[in-house]
């Protein structure tokens, strides 16, 4: 593929399929060009001698143009986008349905049209796709009902009936955006690509859009995290309740559905998550006009003390915090205010405040050191003048550079103060919690323009014994491993207790004769996953009562499950749980994003409580720290009422080596260590399980 500014900055566009019938799609995109395009529009249609009063071609390589957009119909529109890559076109834009979202035939044909695309290494958008708009040039090449209002936002969309709906809204808010994309069915252009793209184009300040699917998530969280050290990414990703996950066997796999791997991935690579359209908007409007704060204490100023208390509990909510004055600034605001005000944060400058008395308030806030942002909340009163208001907070922000929201509430009145706001790219907002969240994220973008990704550790491993227990499921029917592929764990230096699995009571009393003190055996079978729940697990078993013991399991587990394949019984070291917390550690395979990590509070109540945290593989030693500290449970691991401080480190570590595992093997489809036992001598992995689809070994 060519640079995509290419295909933002034509100087001549062919239209295949263009035609002036009433009602046509490629009527509605011939006007949109001709309206305010910057170059040349060539119709192509054989069967016309001219469109809209221009000469019609009789085919796309006879235009000579840089840009191609396919209006025609699906069983011609591969042919179209040959004869452009032949003709030297490197950029096409394929409106025409009828591709993959179709069933079998599209799909058939869908792939057909990225074969094409591939042999001429074209720049395609599409199929299925709205069209491309890029206000530089005033292109719009959509058969929207509305033009794109100038601005240095990008927009990129899974769903062109959300464009045209975003652009209607937007055009009457005054946001205005750099490029528009209907990503169609991304059969060769996604939105890692457009994320590329933009994050070098000089004019794009913010990168906003709508997904309901990314297709490569690991090539996507690499662009988005170089990208998002400059420009900000700004995403609603739809499906959030949908769990998309299939059937799943192990407790991670229960756990983890789809919108966990999106979560993760989309943190992971630096972007804000938007819930709403509203967020999305609010975020990215901040983002593109206001300077990034340098703390996060917010100083409210306000004329009204019920809207005040709303914000604080804004904020409370947020990761922002009420800034704390110096002893200078709570001095200048007792010189500026009333007897009856309120120095200390929110700042109440009372109802009868005139613009003097609000301008100077926010002039004394701004000029805190531990002031990083502030919001300017005003209701209407007879004393105040809202233009006014609006141009000293205009005036203000650019003599501190710090970044300000105004939430200046009413109706009528607050016309008057949107122009000067809006020139200066103070966002304005009603609901002073929507002010909150801009700062908000402004705040996160910082954190996230500041991150530094380490590589992950590369630890010494022997992947050729993993390849031969994960191999031992190829002539299975069942495909699930059990506490029989320990090994697999110790291949990758993952720690578990002394131990072995035996098939007769003789070798299980020798097991546990090596074993300092009483042991735990548990029933060995691929069919039998919840052990504890038929009593396959004993705990504490003496020397001499472990021959019995193993009578007894592999009684239970036939009259359990008589057909169930019995490979033995597992007499283990007993780890003592007194001293130790259990943790779960944990890999479900995401269609997406590969290898999806979970960490979280072990044991029987993995599930009931589901006090869980989750990453994208692999996992840096910084990032697998993280992990350990985002759980509720994680004053547990840290030493709480009075207990020593378990093996953190030794817990990081079992993530990381369980993460190059995930990643070398991508035949894993899940795997559970639980529980993981942390002590503060160490950490042991107890019990093991996961799934292996062998087509992948």
């Amino acid at each position: 593929m060519g640079e995509l500014s290419e295909l933002f900055a034509p100087e001549r566009i062919a239209v295949v399929g263009a035609t002036d019938r009433d009602g046509s799609v490629g009527r509605a995109i011939m006007e949109n060009l001709l309206d305010s395009f910057a170059g040349e529009v060539v119709p192509v249609n054989p069967k016309r001698e001219s469109v809209f009063d221009r000469p019609a071609r009789d085919g796309v390589g006879e235009t000579d143009a840089d840009l191609a957009v396919i209006v025609v119909p699906p069983d011609v529109a591969v042919e179209s986008v040959r004869e452009a890559g032949e003709a030297g076109i490197g950029n096409v834009v394929v409106i025409t349905a009828g591709f993959g979202e179709t069933g079998s035939e599209g799909a058939a044909r869908e792939r057909e049209l990225k074969d094409v695309a591939e042999a001429y290494d074209l720049n395609l958008v599409g199929p299925n796709s709205l069209g491309i708009m890029s206000t530089p040039v005033g292109m719009n090449a959509t058969f929207g009902p509305e033009d794109a209002d100038a601005g240095r936002m990008s927009f990129m969309s899974q769903s062109g009936a959300f464009i045209t709906a975003v652009l209607d809204w937007a055009n009457e808010q005054g946001i205005g955006f750099k490029d528009v994309v209907s990503l169609g069915n991304k059969a060769v252009l996604d939105e890692s690509d457009f994320v590329d793209a933009w994050g070098t184009d000089p004019d794009t300040d913010v990168i906003i859009g709508y997904l309901e699917g990314i297709d490569d998530g690991q090539r996507f969280i690499r662009s988005a995290r170089e990208v998002t050290q400059d420009t900000p990414i700004v995403l609603v990703k739809s499906g959030r309740t949908d769990a998309g996950a299939q059937a799943a066997s192990s407790h991670t796999g229960t756990i983890a559905g789809s919108d966990e791997a999106y979560e993760a991935g989309l943190e992971q690579a630096g972007v804000i998550r938007a819930e709403t359209v509203q967020e999305l908007f609010d975020a990215a409007r901040v983002l593109e006009s206001q300077p990034v704060p340098e703390r996060d204490g917010v100083a409210v100023i306000t004329n009204a003390g019920g809207p005040g208390v709303m914000t604080t509990d804004a904020i409370g909510d947020s990761r922002l915090s009420m800034a704390t004055f110096a002893d200078d600034t709570l001095e200048a605001f007792r010189e500026a205010l009333p007897a009856g005000g309120n120095v200390y944060n929110p700042v109440d400058v009372v109802g009868d405040a005139d613009n003097e008395r609000f301008r100077d308030a926010v002039d004394v806030a701004l000029g805190d050191e531990n002031v990083g942002s502030v919001i300017v909340l005003a209701c209407p009163t007879a004393v105040l003048d809202y233009e006014q208001l609006a141009r000293d907070t205009v005036a203000l922000q650019e003599e501190h550079e710090k970044p300000v929201a105004a939430c200046f509430m009413g109706g009528a009145r607050v016309e008057a103060a949107e122009a000067p706001l809006a020139e200066a790219g103070i966002p304005n907002y009603f609901d002073p919690a929507r002010a909150v969240d801009g700062l908000d994220a402004l705040s996160r973008f910082r954190d996230i323009s500041e991150r530094e990704y380490d590589e992950p550790t590369a630890f010494d491993v022997d992947r050729e014994r993993a390849r031969e227990i994960l191999s031992s499921v190829e002539d299975r029917a069942d495909t699930r491993l059990g506490v029989e592929a320990m090994d697999l764990l110790d291949a990758y230096g993952i720690q578990t207790p002394d131990g072995d699995i035996v098939d007769a009571p003789a070798d299980a009393l020798e097991v546990a004769e090596g074993i300092d003190g009483d042991v735990v055996m548990k029933i060995v079978s691929p069919d039998i996953l919840h052990k504890s729940d038929i009593g396959g697990v004993k705990v504490g078993v003496p020397h001499e009562e472990v021959y019995d013991a193993y009578e007894d399991l592999v009684s239970r587990a036939r009259n359990y499950q008589p057909d169930a394949t019995i490979i033995g019984v597992q007499v283990q070291e007993m780890v003592d749980l007194d001293d130790g917390v259990e943790t779960i550690v944990g890999m479900n395979r995401d269609p997406q994003f590969g290898p999806l990590l979970l960490f979280g509070l072990g044991g029987i109540f993995v599930e009931t409580l589901e006090d869980t945290t989750f990453r994208v593989a692999p996992v840096s030693e910084a990032e697998a720290e993280t992990m350990t500290e985002e759980i509720d449970a994680a004053p547990l691991l840290r030493g709480a009422r009075g207990r020593d401080p378990v093996d953190v480190a030794g817990v990081a570590e079992t993530i990381q080596r369980l993460s190059q595992l995930a990643t070398d093997f991508p035949a894993i489809l899940e795997l559970d260590i639980n529980p993981l036992v942390a002590t503060p001598d160490g950490v042991k992995a107890v019990d093991v399980r996961l799934t292996v689809d062998p087509e992948e070994l």
